[in-house]
């Protein structure tokens, strides 16, 4: 490994898996010496949630710091809820679309905000819209006072040529698909309530973060090592380690502002999918077949501002996708989600 904080060259269980994604970078340490005020994350039990919350109390922990963090969720996930507490975080059970929810939780300094509604939004449009457009305009009023930082998604720009470089944070927006135009809806909502009531916001274009268990690399992975064939309809994409995800977007907090700032989150590098195929069927001695060609454009994110904001990703590609083979050799515990990255018509 090249960096400070090393991938190992196995990972051999869910634990150590989890001890790595929450591992805090020193800037996460000093970013939680430096932070004012308790944390509260809303949708604690998607993805992200558990090992970002695992890092910020593992950060406020060696900075000496007097931060409570509150992890907000359904917990639908057996044991989750309890796995929280043993790390520290102070969980509440709650659905926030439930009247009386919002007002039944915490004051907070700092909000960061994961709810989202991707898989299963075909056929469930109302709803998709009512998690991801409406929710945020009551959370936004509800914590008007507090730094908001929320989850958006690359899915709000058009797919672009990767000799573009990815589209910057400037860039028009153009969503394909309900599922993107609803994120876009929620992107529009804290901007509202941003600049209406001086809110200090973030929002992170997240394009897209990987780990053992989930992600771009994964579904690829899976395809490969199965003698699958793998599409090529979206034949580039950008991603980022989760845990270098986790880093970022709890040190965006300091980036709140308004009217609302924007970041994209995600890894420097535009990579295409036939290599990373290659690359795993090189890692499982297989051969690798494809489906389709290559189209001329993919949803790309031009990831400069982030980079120069927080620095290099920590953990390089290569060391992902040697994590992500041995895993899948080892035939480790996945969470059965594909990400259908490679989806056109934004049907999810």
């Amino acid at each position: 490994m090249k960096t400070q904080n090393a991938v190992p060259e196995t990972v051999s269980s869910e634990e150590q898996l989890e001890a790595l994604l929450s591992e805090p970078y020193p800037e996460d340490v000093e970013f939680a010496r430096q932070l004012e005020g308790d944390v509260i994350v809303l949708g604690a039990g998607g993805k992200m949630g558990p090992t970002l919350i695992r890092r910020m109390l593992r950060a406020t922990e060696e900075a000496n710091a007097d931060t409570d963090v509150y992890a907000v969720s359904r917990y639908s996930e057996d044991g989750l809820e309890e796995k929280l507490q043993s790390w520290g975080a102070k969980t509440i059970k709650a659905d926030l679309l439930e009247e009386g929810a919002l007002d039944s939780l915490p004051d907070c300094e700092n909000v960061i905000y994961l709810v989202g509604m991707k898989f299963g939004s075909s056929g469930q449009e109302p709803l998709t819209w009512a998690i991801n457009a409406y929710l945020p305009g009551r959370v936004a009023s509800r914590y008007s006072d507090s730094r908001i930082s929320a989850l958006s998604t690359g899915n709000v720009y058009p797919p672009v040529s990767p000799e573009t470089g990815g589209c910057t944070e400037t860039d028009d927006v153009g969503p394909v698909g309900e599922y993107a135009q609803s994120c876009l809806g929620r992107e529009r909502v804290f901007q509202h309530f941003s600049k209406a009531n001086e809110t200090s916001t973030c929002l992170l274009r997240l394009n897209y973060a990987v780990e053992a268990r989930y992600g771009v690399l994964l579904d690829l992975a899976k395809r490969v090592y199965a003698e699958e064939p793998v599409p090529l309809d979206m034949g580039y994409v950008n991603v980022i380690w989760q845990g270098d995800a986790n880093s970022i977007c709890f040190r965006s907090l300091e980036l709140a502002d308004s009217p609302a700032d924007i970041l994209n989150l995600t890894g420097p590098e535009i990579l295409s999918v036939r290599d990373l195929a290659e690359r795993f069927a090189e890692e499982f001695g297989c051969d690798v077949t494809f489906q389709g060609e290559e189209k001329e454009t993919a949803l790309l994110n031009d990831a400069s501002r982030c980079t120069e904001r927080f620095g290099e990703p920590k953990v390089p590609i290569d060391d992902i996708v040697e994590l992500v083979a041995s895993w899948v050799e080892q035939d480790g515990t996945t969470w059965g989600k594909p990400t259908k990255f490679h989806v056109r018509d934004g049907e999810f």
